[in-house]
């Protein structure tokens, strides 16, 4: 039987891989309970295949919920800073987008969580077929194709100024 995919979360100062969180929030998926039984199912999933040091069980808890309100588009543009996903699977040209976004952000200065979604479901979501795709702040910029730099340089200035 294949591995489970580790889907990388921020918790706290740190980017932790977990397994099974993926499979965990796909089983909630059509469930209706309250946001903190989701968490909790979320928290008993996750610990059974992956270490949690005792003092780190609420800033998981913390984690998990932001990835479930994030997974099931819960949130409501809270803005806390730039956040920029990159959807597709591991390839020349997701890869490419990848180094050119962390060395725009480095030139010009500008925080942002950059995450790495590689789960089809997840992509779907955002009504995405074609990938490389490019989301800034939740909104969908490109997809099937790499901008070219001075596009994403745009997107990125935008997304500053609406903050």
């Amino acid at each position: 039987m294949d591995e489970p995919l580790q889907r990388t979360i921020r918790i706290g100062n740190a980017t932790v891989g977990l397994l099974g969180l993926n499979i965990a929030l796909t089983e909630l998926s059509g469930k209706e309970i309250s946001e903190d039984d989701a968490v909790k199912f979320l928290y008993e999933q996750v610990r059974r295949k992956n270490y949690i040091p005792e003092q780190a069980i609420k800033p998981y808890q913390e984690a998990l919920r932001r990835e479930y309100r994030r997974y099931f588009n819960l949130e409501k543009s809270a803005l806390q800073g730039l956040t920029i996903r990159v959807l597709g699977r591991p390839c020349v040209t997701c890869n490419k987008l990848k180094t050119m976004l962390i060395d725009i952000l480095q030139e010009k200065n500008v925080a942002a969580d950059i995450e790495d979604v590689q789960d089809l479901d997840e992509i779907w979501r955002y009504g995405v077929t074609k990938t490389p795709a490019l989301i800034i702040n939740g909104e969908v910029k490109s997809a099937g194709i790499q901008p070219p730099r001075v596009q994403i340089e745009q997107w990125i200035e935008e997304a500053i100024t609406k903050q």
